[in-house]
């Protein structure tokens, strides 16, 4: 049975660098690497409706804190069978977010903090009611939340149209969220933490001794 590590942090963090960067260390020492990124844009319905609803299709959907929480969910329900499949196959299963960011962007677009009660709602959904694996380790990626959303904004610019959110503009809910993060961190909240301040000053090697210890 393998491990499941979990990458969190805002838009922009440098998630996909740091997953780069330990995959590869983690190849290198022999281990076998799965690896996913969630919402599964143009793998799973919810996602893609997730997608649109954030460039402003289906009514006033985004608008709602509860329902997009519950399509982010169902995207990851719809991923269950493959998720244990990934974990048993695999020495890592490497997922770029998973529950947490779901609790962490719903509670501040609430404006709650990790101990409210939305983050609890996520937990009885996700957790509770869909049976989510749990991970072995969360390791919260933080930068400034400028920074995260300038390099949200070049990657947007370099993609084109495809899954833009339009939350990343708003850098007071990006400050809340940041703390709210922070807050399931400290609290370890479902499983152990790790906080890294800046993907760019971590050590590979160091991190993939964590995660095998």
């Amino acid at each position: 049975m393998g491990r499941l590590i979990v990458i969190e942090g805002l838009d922009g963090a440098g998630k996909q660098t740091l997953a780069d960067g330990l995959s590869a260390e983690l190849r290198s020492r022999g281990l076998s690497v799965g690896e996913a990124a969630f919402p599964r844009y143009g793998v799973d319905v919810h996602a893609d409706l997730i997608a649109e609803a954030l460039r402003g299709q289906h009514g006033d959907l985004a608008d709602s804190v509860h329902g997009m929480a519950v399509l982010y969910a169902l995207d990851r329900r719809h991923s269950l069978d493959w998720l244990r499949s990934g974990i048993a196959e695999h020495d890592i299963l490497l997922l770029d977010r998973y529950v947490a960011s779901n609790a962490a962007y719903g509670a501040a677009r609430s404006w709650e903090k990790a101990d409210g009660g939305f983050v609890e709602w996520v937990r009885q959904l996700e957790v509770d009611r869909f049976g989510m694996p749990r991970p072995d380790l969360q390791i919260l990626l933080r930068v400034p939340t400028a920074v995260a959303a300038e390099r949200a904004e070049r990657r947007e610019s370099a993609n084109g149209d495809g899954g833009g959110d339009r939350f990343e503009s708003d850098s007071s809910l990006q400050e809340r969220c940041d703390r709210v993060y922070l807050e399931l961190a400290e609290s370890s909240w479902w499983s152990p933490w790790r906080v890294i301040d800046d993907a760019t000053a971590v050590d590979p090697a160091g991190l993939a001794d964590r995660i095998l210890d």
